[in-house]
C-alpha cells in the first residue's frame, strides 16, 4: 500500500509493472524492469501543472503526423538536455598513489555501435569486425595528474598520441605506476572499428604509442586481453597467426542433435538464451575465441608461450616468476554457456616452460538449480596476495548440491606453486557454509567469508595462514539483510606487486589494526563510517563518519601507501565523494590527523534546470505492519496549493527478504545528489512528472518459506 498522504498532491497515473515473477529462481537479486509509461486520460502531460507551463518551462503535447515522420525521433528537449549532458570522468588511483587518473566518457553511445551486427555464442555476443564483445561502452580522453603531499592535483598530462575519435577500452596501470596500457578501436577508411590496438602511455609525459612494432599483430578480446606480468611487460591475447577466414555455414545442415538420457538424469536449471545450437556455431566460437599467449615487452620484443587455446583468465604469480592459465575446451554444451564448458588450469612459466596442471574439469551441465550449488571440484584457483607464489582454492564437500546437508562443506586447501617431494596440499580452512572469499593481509592474519543463501547467514573468521596452531576465530556472525548492524568491509591497500592486502593501521595500543568502512545504514538514513577495528579482540572505534545536516560523504579509498601496507594512524588519507540534494558528488582528499579536506574536483551541476527539485523521503506502513520507505521527487517550483494534483511516475521492483525487520530498514540518503541516468524515470521531472522511486515492495519468506512462495504480497503494496 502506498502512502495514503500523498492523495491530494498526486494522480497515479502512470507506472512500470512491479508483479513479482512467479517463476520459482532462488535469487534475490531481480532484474531491473524496463520503463513503461501509460497514459494519462489522454494527457501527454500533467494536468494542473499552469504555472510551469505558462513560464514557458513546460511544453504543451506536440502533435505528429506518424505517416509524415521517418527515422529515428528525437525526445522533447528538455529531455535531451539531460540527456546528452556527459557523465563525470571515472578515477583510477595508481598502485603507489602518487598519481590519479580520470576517464572521460560520452553520455550515449552512437546508433552506429547499437547497430553492428554481431554473433551471439555459448552466452556471450561477439563483434566480429574486431574481434571483441560487442556494444562494450568505451572511453574518449584520458588525463593523469600527480597527486601532491598537500592533497592538491598537480598540473593536468593528457595522453596523446592515439587518433582521432578513437574509443578507449582496457585501461590499466602498470604494477609500478610508470605506466598505463589501454586499447584503442578507430573507423578505417571503410568506416569499420576493424582497427584494435594496444597501446602504452608514459604516465609522466602522457606520450601515447602502439605497443607492437608488427601490423600484422592483431588482438584478441573476447575473454580477457591482457595482463600485467611485471612493471615492464604483458601477457596479451592475440588472434593466432594460422587462422584463416570464419567458417561458412553449409547449405546441408551437419545433421539433428543427438541427446541420451539412458541413465535417467535429472536436471534442472533456468532458461537459457544465445547458446551452440549447432556444429557449425561451435566452429564459430572456436574460430572467434581461440588465442595465442604472447609476452611482449615495452620495447616491443614478442615472445609467444603455450599453445593457442580459449583462454578466459590470465594470472601471474606475485612474484613474476609464474602463469596460471586458464582455458576450456571440448566437449561444448548447447544449454549451458561458456563457463560451464570443461576448463583446464595450467601453471607456466614466465620463460615459457610448462609446470603442471592444477585441474581439467568436466563439462558442468547437471549443477543442481538450487542457491549456494556450484561446480564440483577445485574452483577460485587464486594466488595468495601477500605471499610470492602460494596458491589456494575451495573444494565442496557436498558434490555442489546445496541440498546436501554435510560438515563440512567446504575446504579451503593452500600449497605453494611447485610443491616439493610430493607434498599435499595444506588445509587452510573448514567451513559449513558455502565459501565466498577471503581477504588477505601482510602477516599473520586473514579475514574468510561464508555465507548460506537461505537463511541470508553470513560469517566472518579470523584466520592465520601460517600459523597451524592458531585456530580460526569468529568475528562476526550476522544476517546479510541487517544493513543497520553491517560492520563494513576491509579498507584495502596495493603492494608492491601491485596485488590488494588489507591495510594494517599503525596505533599506540596493543593489537593488530584494521580499517572498516561501511554504509552506516540507521532509521535516518545512511551514514558511511569508517571504524578502528582490533581484530585480536573485536573492540572498534568509530574515527571517521559523514555528517548528517546537509552532506551525504563516503570514504572511497586509502591514498596511504607503504611497501608492506602498515600505515601509520596519523598520516592516513583517504579519497572521499561529497555530495548534497543541491550539488553534484567531488572528489576530496581527507589528511590527517586534522582530517583537512582538499577539493581536487569542481564539476558543474550537470542539470541546472533541475536544481531546485523537490526531494523527500517518506514513510509507510503496510497494512501487515511492514515499515516501508520510498523517495518523492517534484518538479522544481511546484506549488501543490496552487498547481494541483500531478501525474505522478511510480518507478519499483519488489525485494525478497527473510524477516520483517529486514525489509523496514532505511537504506538510502536524504542528502544525496538526485543524479539521474538515460534509464532512470527522474528524466520525467523536465517534463513536470512526480516520480516515486524505489518504494519498498518486500516479499517476505520467513522460516522455511521462501520469497516466491508469498508472491501475492507484492501487489498488497
Amino acid at each position: 500500500m502506498l502512502p495514503r498522504r500523498l492523495g491530494p498532491r498526486l494522480c497515479f497515473a502512470c507506472a512500470n509493472s512491479t508483479a513479482a515473477s512467479s517463476s520459482s529462481t532462488p535469487s534475490r537479486r531481480r532484474p531491473r524492469p524496463r520503463l513503461r509509461l501509460l497514459p494519462y486520460r489522454g494527457h501527454a502531460n500533467p494536468i494542473g501543472f499552469s504555472a510551469m507551463r505558462a513560464a514557458g518551462s513546460l511544453p504543451g503535447p506536440v502533435a505528429q503526423d506518424d505517416d509524415a515522420v521517418s527515422g529515428y525521433r528525437l525526445p522533447p528537449k528538455e529531455i535531451q538536455e539531460i540527456v546528452d549532458v556527459p557523465p563525470n570522468a571515472s578515477y583510477h588511483l595508481s598502485p603507489r598513489r602518487d598519481r590519479i587518473m580520470f576517464l572521460k566518457r560520452r553520455a550515449m553511445p552512437p546508433l552506429s555501435e547499437l547497430a553492428k551486427p554481431d554473433k551471439i555464442l555459448a552466452g556471450i555476443r561477439i563483434d566480429s569486425s574486431c574481434n571483441m564483445r560487442s556494444r562494450m561502452s568505451f572511453y574518449t580522453g584520458i588525463s593523469i595528474h600527480l597527486l601532491m603531499d598537500d592533497g592538491s592535483l598537480g598540473p593536468e598530462k593528457v595522453v596523446h598520441g592515439y587518433p582521432d575519435a578513437a574509443k578507449i577500452n582496457f585501461v590499466t596501470w602498470s604494477p609500478d605506476g610508470q605506466n598505463v596500457a589501454f586499447t584503442v578501436r578507430y573507423e578505417d577508411e571503410a568506416g569499420s572499428d576493424s582497427n584494435l590496438a594496444l597501446w602504452v602511455a608514459n604516465a609522466e609525459s602522457g606520450e601515447a604509442r602502439p605497443l607492437f612494432r608488427q601490423t600484422d599483430i592483431r588482438l584478441n578480446a573476447i575473454f580477457e586481453l591482457f595482463v600485467w606480468v611485471d612493471h615492464s611487460t604483458l601477457l596479451v591475447c592475440i588472434i593466432p597467426s594460422s587462422r584463416g577466414d570464419s567458417p561458412k555455414k553449409p547449405l546441408v545442415p551437419f545433421g539433428p542433435r543427438i541427446r541420451s538420457n539412458e541413465q535417467n538424469n535429472v536436471i534442472q536449471m533456468r532458461a537459457t538464451k544465445e547458446m551452440l545450437k549447432d556444429l557449425h556455431e561451435e566452429e564459430l566460437f572456436d574460430y572467434y575465441a581461440t588465442s595465442q599467449l604472447v609476452l611482449v615487452s615495452l620495447d616491443g620484443i614478442v615472445k609467444p608461450v603455450a599453445s593457442p587455446a580459449i583462454y578466459t583468465f590470465l594470472n601471474p604469480s606475485p612474484d613474476e616468476k609464474y602463469l596460471m592459465l586458464t582455458c576450456v575446451h571440448k566437449p561444448y554444451s548447447s544449454i549451458v554457456s561458456y563457463k560451464r564448458f570443461p576448463k583446464k588450469v595450467e601453471l607456466w612459466t614466465v620463460h615459457g616452460r610448462f609446470v603442471r596442471e592444477l585441474c581439467d574439469l568436466p563439462l558442468a551441465e547437471n549443477i543442481p538449480i538450487a542457491a549456494n550449488s556450484v561446480r564440483r571440484g577445485k574452483r577460485l584457483i587464486r594466488w595468495r596476495p601477500d605471499m610470492p607464489s602460494t596458491l589456494y582454492w575451495v573444494e565442496a564437500q557436498d558434490g555442489g548440491d546445496a541440498n546436501v546437508e554435510v560438515s563440512p562443506r567446504d575446504i579451503v586447501y593452500m600449497e605453494p606453486a611447485e610443491p616439493l617431494n610430493g607434498e599435499k596440499p595444506h588445509v587452510l580452512l573448514k567451513l559449513d557454509l558455502r565459501y565466498r572469499r577471503i581477504s588477505w593481509c601482510y602477516g599473520l592474519h586473514a579475514l574468510a567469508y561464508e555465507y548460506w543463501h537461505k537463511t541470508c547467514r553470513t560469517r566472518t573468521w579470523i584466520i592465520s595462514p601460517d600459523c597451524n596452531d592458531l585456530s580460526p576465530r569468529l568475528l562476526f556472525d550476522r544476517s546479510s539483510e541487517d544493513a543497520y548492524s553491517s560492520p563494513g568491509s576491509p579498507m584495502m591497500c596495493r603492494t608492491p606487486a601491485g596485488t590488494l592486502v588489507i591495510a594494517k593501521i599503525k596505533t599506540n595500543y596493543e593489537g593488530t589494526y584494521i580499517l572498516m568502512k561501511g554504509q552506516g545504514a540507521t532509521p535516518k538514513g545512511s551514514v558511511p563510517f569508517l571504524d578502528l577495528l582490533n581484530i585480536t579482540t573485536g573492540a572498534k572505534e568509530r574515527i571517521w563518519e559523514s555528517s548528517v545536516d546537509k552532506y551525504y560523504e563516503s570514504a572511497l579509498a586509502l591514498m596511504s601507501y607503504h611497501p608492506k601496507c602498515e600505515i601509520q594512524l596519523n598520516e592516513l588519507k583517504f579519497l572521499i565523494s561529497k555530495e548534497s540534494r543541491s550539488e553534484a558528488a567531488q572528489y576530496y582528499v581527507s589528511i590527517w590527523p586534522d582530517k583537512k579536506q582538499v577539493q581536487i574536483t569542481s564539476y558543474p551541476h550537470p542539470y541546472p534546470q533541475l536544481a531546485s527539485l523537490q526531494r523527500e523521503i517518506i514513510r509507510y506502513e503496510r497494512d501487515d505492519g511492514v515499515k516501508l520507505t520510498a523517495t518523492l521527487y517534484l518538479p522544481p517550483g511546484y506549488n501543490p496549493s496552487k498547481d494541483g494534483p500531478l501525474a505522478c511516475l511510480i518507478w519499483s521492483y519488489p525485494g525478497d527478504f527473510k524477516s520483517r525487520e529486514a525489509a523496514g530498514q532505511v537504506r538510502r540518503s536524504p542528502n544525496k545528489f538526485a543524479r539521474i541516468n538515460n534509464s532512470f524515470p527522474l528524466l520525467w521531472l523536465a517534463r513536470g512528472f512526480a516520480v516515486l522511486a524505489d518504494p519498498t515492495i518486500p516479499i517476505i519468506g520467513e522460516g522455511d518459506q521462501e520469497a516466491n512462495d508469498r508472491v501475492h504480497r507484492a501487489a498488497d503494496c
